[in-house]
């Protein structure tokens, strides 16, 4: 399962090779050689092909992940072996708490879509950095909650006439997710509701 915490169920994206293509379909980017199994799943953890802004490397584990690996001359020993290659070097940083969790799937290349590379990648992934952005998304709140800016909208409505309770309660909901997601990084994450952790009062909101 790509989400073991219900709570933490927001998941990241990444693909690999990411290439240009002019106006007549032909790839202008040359930068990438190697398409190799290895390669292509050692690049999908690479902070620089992840859609999300949140630095993977630096700080924060995995709690599972999916890779999808396209290719109609990819073998199933080759997976095999990169993921060897990939636990022998520790490119991968997973939650202290459980196993570590990679599923590989593979598909062939669709016959109507060019792509000029013999294996391509594509990555579903939970990690731990998208407190990151939880947090700064808090943070930018509680800069215009403070100003009270934005807020005579939702005034007029009937149940923001008397208070603002609702932003308060959702703020608290998403710090408890903040403070959950952190706490998957470290081993004692499974007594985390029974030591009062926030993300309990998050979920029964």
């Amino acid at each position: 399962s790509l989400i073991p915490p219900p709570r933490c169920h927001f998941l990241m994206t990444g693909y690999t090779p990411l290439t240009l293509t002019d106006a007549a379909g032909q790839n202008t980017d040359t930068r990438i050689r190697k398409t190799t199994v290895l390669d292509v799943m050692r690049r999908l953890t690479q902070p620089k092909n992840i859609m999300v802004s949140a630095n993977t490397r630096s700080s924060g584990c995995y709690i599972s992940l999916l890779n999808i690996i396209q290719g109609n001359d990819v073998d199933p020993t080759q997976i095999h072996k990169a993921l060897q290659r990939i636990r022998e070097r520790q490119l991968i940083n997973f939650i202290p708490w459980g196993p570590a969790s990679v599923q590989v799937a593979l598909a062939r290349t669709s016959p109507y879509v060019t792509n000029p590379h013999k294996v391509s990648g594509f990555m579903l992934a939970n990690h731990t950095s998208m407190a990151e952005l939880f947090d700064r998304l808090l943070g930018q709140y509680d800069r215009i909650r403070k100003r009270n800016a934005f807020l005579d909208n939702y005034r007029r409505e009937p149940m923001f006439e008397d208070n603002l309770d609702e932003f308060d309660s959702a703020r608290e909901t998403v710090q408890g997710l903040v403070d959950e997601y952190r706490a998957c990084e470290r081993p004692d994450y499974v007594d985390f509701d029974l030591q009062g952790g926030r993300g309990a009062t998050g979920a029964q909101q």
